[in-house]
């Protein structure tokens, strides 16, 4: 990681399909990190393809509400993609929950997309320092501790998945046949099989029903319709 110093030399991605909030986010960019380099993607496979052919990115910014993935599941696989570079989720959803639950990923930031824009450079330069920043009305919520208490086991099997069957599994939460997945990956239905067999072997299932069912899990918006309403969380903010 850069320090604080060498800030304004920062390599940052941004991912994000939304064409009016992503040149705002540039324009926050721009203004906070002139020198900085930037790169653009509009979908996760898109942003993987920049990771893989770019040496290392600082900060990658992205959007959990992007097309062609499964909520979570598209964070997960840039993650496992970049792990040394800093994530940071920015997000329509604003609970403490989906904080919880994006937290899990080992993510070093969490930026809600209702943040102004002087808070928005305030919370990248933290997290260049080092830091994790999460909006200090979400931070140290029992919620969002419980939740991503909740999704641990679930993220521990996946992290034994390639990222071509992290690919697979995307596809496969998204209704694909196997004959549609050999055609967008341009291999063989045989080889699609294979990765079948072997993510449902890792994720403990035994059809991929069962995997659509467990994967769910990671489905931000339903998690959020889904969640307890009959209690509510009491603690308050803490800064750690």
């Amino acid at each position: 990681m850069p320090t604080p110093g060498e800030a304004n030399a920062v390599r940052l991605l941004v991912v994000e399909d939304h064409p009016l909030f992503c040149d705002a986010l540039l324009g926050v960019i721009a203004a906070a990190f002139p020198t900085a380099e930037v790169f653009r993607a509009m979908s996760i496979d898109g942003a993987l393809e920049i990771l893989a052919s770019k040496r290392s990115i600082d900060i990658i910014l992205l959007d959990l509400s992007m097309p062609g993935t499964t909520s979570l599941l598209g964070a997960f696989r840039v993650r496992a993609a970049a792990p040394k570079s800093a994530l940071v989720i920015v997000s329509a959803h604003d609970s403490a929950r989906i904080v919880g639950y994006a937290l899990a990923l080992g993510i070093s930031g969490y930026v809600p997309k209702s943040t102004p824009k002087t808070e928005l450079a305030h919370s990248i330069r933290s997290i260049l320092e080092g830091e994790v920043y999460v909006p200090k009305r979400l931070h140290g919520r029992a919620a969002a501790k419980r939740a991503g208490a909740e999704i641990q086991p679930l993220l521990r099997q996946l992290s034994f998945l390639t990222s071509q069957q992290l690919r697979v599994l995307d596809m496969i939460c998204r209704g694909f046949q196997n004959k549609q997945i050999a055609y967008e990956l341009g291999i063989s239905v045989t080889t699609v099989k294979v990765h079948v067999t072997d993510v449902l072997r890792k994720l403990g299932v035994r059809s991929r029903t069962n995997a659509i069912i467990e994967l769910s899990r990671l489905d931000l918006a339903r998690s959020e319709r889904s969640a307890p309403t009959t209690t509510r969380d009491s603690g308050t903010a803490t800064q750690s």
